[in-house]
């Protein structure tokens, strides 16, 4: 972030999400987050202290949104989704913080929780868009893991470590464009009816006076 680097979001799991200093830090710069906690994480609302958890027990029914926030590989990631905004020390007119919560829609009882921080008004469509990204970034690593030995390394030294985890997401990254390019396909990559014709010389027929 000092060199320049300037993402949309942020997002992260729950242990990142459980370090004060690193949301500060992001809140700081003015930078969006969406990182998971665990349901013990306490904030405020207003005068009292809540633990997220408990934020999701007192929420009425029409709170929650059924919302689909990505292809998994069984289909559509579909769940149920609500905000609480919580108290924050910031610009209440362009800056907010909230509780994102999700449940199943089959199983009420299966939460995940997280803490938000964006621009004041953002829709609950977009927490839950972004909070659906570390999933991509999950499956990322397993391609890592997977296809350049990602995990395939002896921690003796900080300095091997780097090395083989910078060498091996160049690597990941070069697969991931060779394979766009060579699978990749334009949005319309067959001619139509009407160019075939065309450039035949076949145009629509046109009537003449005899």
């Amino acid at each position: 972030m000092d060199a320049g680097a300037r993402p949309a979001w942020v997002v992260a799991d729950a242990v990142y999400g459980a370090d004060t200093k690193l949301r500060f830090f992001l809140e700081e710069r003015n930078q969006p987050y969406v990182l998971a906690v665990s349901s013990q994480q306490s904030v405020w609302v207003g005068l009292t202290q809540s633990r997220v958890k408990t934020l999701a027990a007192q929420l009425p029914a029409n709170a929650w949104r059924r919302l689909t926030v990505g292809a998994g590989a069984k289909g559509p990631r579909r769940f149920e989704w609500a905000a609480v905004p919580i108290n924050h020390p910031y610009d209440p007119q362009h800056w907010q913080r909230w509780v994102l919560l999700r449940r199943s829609c089959s199983d009420p009882e299966d939460l995940a929780f997280y803490l938000a921080f964006g621009p004041a008004g953002t829709p609950l469509e977009v927490l839950a868009r972004v909070a659906g990204r570390r999933w991509a970034i999950e499956e990322a690593f397993a391609q890592g893991k997977g296809e350049v030995g990602l995990d395939q390394y002896e921690v003796r030294s900080w300095v091997g470590w780097h090395r083989h985890m910078t060498l091996a997401m160049v690597a990941l990254a070069l697969l991931v464009l060779t394979r766009a390019r060579l699978f990749g396909r334009p949005a319309s990559s067959r001619p139509t009816m009407a160019a075939f014709k065309k450039s035949r010389g076949l145009g629509p027929a046109v009537a003449a006076d005899c």
